[in-house]
């Protein structure tokens, strides 16, 4: 049976061989924290799952079981940590992730403390602690066969991060950069404008996927639509988020009910409240 690592080091070469290809990959975000969840959302055709620590509801407590349950489905998941900081970025590592995405990166300074936290010597500074080691045979597998295997991506979704970009970018061992458009409109002044409202947060997206694509590493981005995710992949990006896990459950509620309403016949006004709609805006 294939350990963790193992797991690890086929769903990071999944990604890496489509972009090897110059092909874009497409992944489904969860912000639940729940372990049937996880485990069905490993079994989707999606080519990664991102965990999302960050501002989702899951946290380290619940971690390691959702990364089991994932593992069990045959997938390693990327794992949004909640802060560039060694110690969570090795745990989520340590735990199974494939990835670790790293949130409000502002300078090459930074980047290259995620990339470090990432890798062990000599690459790196990620100090040894596999954590299945006492349980799975292959949970402890040699540095270099686990550095090959981890990825490492930092956002760049503030206006430091877009001011230096370009080293950023440059930084040795980084293999990509997810840009955060909301996070990224609001610090560069646009508010909640979008792509799709203003000229200006168009071009600071693909100035971000351009110096990426120059560089040899992979540009991504969280998208609130499939529409967004194909239009960016088409402009070059090459990681996508195209749904969420909790907007899909409330859209499928939401047909189910409509569906259920014209099936039955039900009176008008039933199902509007407290079911209310969410206030978001596309990005």
């Amino acid at each position: 049976m294939p350990g963790v690592e193992s797991v690890i080091a086929r769903s990071s070469a999944h990604l890496r061989g489509l972009w090897a290809q110059d092909q874009p990959v497409f992944g489904l975000w969860t912000g639940l924290a729940d372990p049937a969840v996880a485990e069905l959302e490993a079994t989707s055709p999606f080519d990664y799952v991102c965990v999302d620590l960050q501002h989702g509801v899951s946290t380290f407590s619940e971690l390691p079981h959702m990364l089991q349950a994932m593992r069990a489905a045959g997938r390693a998941p990327v794992v949004r940590v909640p802060v560039n900081e060694a110690a969570t970025i090795m745990r989520a590592l340590d735990t199974g992730a494939c990835a670790a995405l790293v949130p409000m990166v502002n300078s090459a300074d930074d980047a290259a403390r995620a990339v470090a936290a990432c890798r062990f010597p000599p690459e790196g500074e990620r100090s040894w602690g596999p954590m299945w080691g006492d349980v799975r045979d292959d949970g402890a597998l040699p540095p270099e066969e686990q550095n090959a295997a981890s990825i490492c991506i930092v956002m760049v979704e503030t206006k430091a991060g877009l001011d230096d970009l370009e080293a950023i970018a440059a930084v040795p061992g980084l293999d990509g950069i997810y840009i955060g458009p909301n996070d990224l409109a609001l610090s560069c002044g646009y508010g909640r404008e979008t792509y799709r409202t203003s000229t200006d947060v168009d071009a600071m997206i693909q100035r971000i996927v351009d110096v990426c694509r120059d560089r040899g590493i992979v540009a991504g981005l969280h998208c609130s639509d499939i529409d967004m995710a194909a239009h960016w992949a088409s402009r070059g990006a090459r990681m996508l988020t195209a749904a969420t896990d909790t907007t899909l459950l409330r859209g499928a509620i939401s047909r189910t009910w409509a569906a259920l309403d014209e099936a039955a016949g039900l009176p008008e006004g039933r199902g509007t409240a407290p079911f209310r709609t969410p206030n978001r805006r596309s990005y």
